[in-house]
């Protein structure tokens, strides 16, 4: 799988202003990693956000929202969103605000040796 380059550089511009970004190419797109964890991916026409688990079921009812599901069981606390629920700011900016705000309290991923 591809992933779409200007969606790259919407995500790119909006975490501008954060620090420790890095980006990283996975799951057949490429995630960008904000201080060392998991906060958003691009892949394909949608972003991948990691969000709140507790506010899983009602971001889920957005336009464009649908579950992150690789294996056959959705992930809860992640949620795809195609470029139709994201074509306004707003929209790209609620988005972008779940999941800065998570990934403050979110737990990194235990390094490998």
């Amino acid at each position: 799988m591809a992933y779409s380059e200007k969606m790259a550089d919407r995500v790119r511009e909006a975490l501008a202003s954060q620090k420790n970004i890095e980006e990283k190419r996975m799951f057949g797109g490429l995630c960008f990693m904000v201080n060392d964890k998991m906060c958003i991916g691009v892949n394909e026409d949608e972003i991948m956000c990691r969000i709140d688990p507790d506010i899983y079921e009602e971001a889920l009812e957005r336009n464009g929202a649908r579950p992150m599901d690789f294996t056959g069981r959705p992930m809860k606390g992640y949620v795809f969103v195609h470029v139709d629920g994201i074509k306004k700011k707003s929209e790209f900016d609620y988005w972008i605000s779940r999941c800065l705000e998570f990934n403050k309290k979110a737990k990194a991923s235990k390094k490998k040796k």
